[in-house]
């Protein structure tokens, strides 16, 4: 169950930074500034949030967790070797050809992963299917969705949006990693999606806005109860490479790795 984590949120998501930045050098692959300001969400999620049994991963009471964001694998696996769903061994092959974690969210010989995504807007709509599959089998089961900012120019999100909230999914939460940067310019230069807010809102969704890094906010803005039983979307101002200072911000570690020095330096600024 999610109480079993022994250290609180903020250290959990210190260590999922250092897992991450580790990950991403060794394999010589991308996307750590998305793992970066996708940390605290997930921190507050495995440590606040989900209820999760990592001896019985299909536990047919677990919340499932979608990570539709599929390109922040590293950040998903290393959550769930902290919570002890493999061994913490498994990271340092992340990446690897034939070792079990591929670079793009993989359900397979992955314990813990939901479902492989990485195509970007096919999580939340599966998510519905989820949310809607608990209501019928009159489960408690939650579903939780992380969804980039850039994926929601997808209009398959869109449909999943108005279905949800056609069919009252309470037990629906998707969160939307808002760090102002998709793969090829800023989300208001690419595709401009203010108001998200009211948009949601429109859609019949409980909406909340929160600063994504602070734990408090996020952990009460998950936590509390959806409106006249609707979904909810939490959107979640992030800094993309958030805790790393040369990263934040930086469209070009969307795709970068880490070398020898960024990863000392790196480390040395988390706190590792």
């Amino acid at each position: 169950m999610t109480k079993e984590v022994s250290d609180n949120a903020p250290q959990l998501a210190r260590r999922l930074k250092a897992h991450v930045l580790r990950m991403v050098h060794h394999a010589n692959a991308s996307h750590v500034g998305s793992c970066l300001s996708s940390a605290d969400i997930v921190a507050v999620l495995y440590h606040s949030i989900l209820r999760v049994f990592p001896e019985q991963p299909e536990h047919p009471d677990r919340d499932r967790f979608i990570l539709s964001k599929g390109h922040a694998a590293a950040l998903l696996y290393a959550a769930l070797a902290e919570r002890g769903f493999f061994p913490r061994d498994w990271l340092e092959r992340y990446c690897e050809d034939g070792a079990p974690l591929a670079g793009h969210a993989t359900r397979h010989g992955a314990p813990g992963v939901e479902v492989s995504t990485g195509s970007l807007g096919h999580g939340l709509p599966i998510g519905c299917g989820m949310a809607w599959a608990a209501r019928h089998d009159r489960r408690s089961s939650r579903v939780f969705v992380l969804l980039s900012d850039g994926e929601m120019d997808e209009g398959s999100n869109w449909e999943a949006v108005l279905f949800a909230g056609h069919q009252k999914l309470a037990g629906l939460t998707a969160i939307i990693d808002f760090n102002g940067l998709q793969g090829f310019g800023a989300v208001n230069d690419v595709l401009n999606l203010e108001p998200l807010v009211d948009k949601f809102r429109a859609c019949r969704w409980t909406a909340r806005d929160v600063d994504g890094h602070d734990h408090a906010a996020l952990e009460a803005a998950l936590a509390a109860p959806a409106d006249n039983g609707a979904p909810t979307v939490v959107i979640a101002r992030t800094i993309k490479g958030k805790g790393v200072g040369f990263m934040e911000g930086r469209l070009e570690w969307h795709y970068r790795s880490p070398k020898d020095e960024d990863l000392r330096l790196a480390l040395k600024e988390i706190g590792e």
